[in-house]
């Protein structure tokens, strides 16, 4: 067996469970195109989404909106994880396509 020897729905869920960390190690680890995709779809969509939190909690005008990217990340994530275990290569829409893009150049 390549890889983790994991099921490829459930390394691609497991991909998701702390974001871009386990991201980075099943895109290492792995070689299957699904577990890929969903491996980098995560790095990419988290750094973002933490990157957003981020640069909202320094703005005063905008700190507001960090609790609510906080429960469309966790939506989110519970969602990529359930996609992933059923087998869909669903995408984020934008993120997934640059997923995809990074994807090809690695």
């Amino acid at each position: 067996m390549k890889g983790t020897g994991l099921k490829k729905e459930t390394a691609a869920a497991l991909s998701y469970v702390l974001g871009p960390v386990t991201g980075i190690i099943f895109l290492i680890l792995e070689k299957d195109p699904f577990i890929r995709f969903h491996a980098m779809q995560s790095i990419v969509t988290f750094v973002i989404l933490f990157g957003l939190q981020w640069i909202l909690t320094l703005s005063i005008i905008l700190v507001f909106l960090v609790p609510l990217v906080g429960i469309v990340t966790f939506i989110l994530w519970l969602l990529l994880i359930y996609k992933a275990w059923m087998g869909e290569s669903w995408e984020v829409p934008i993120l997934g396509k640059l997923a995809k893009k990074l994807l090809k150049r690695a």
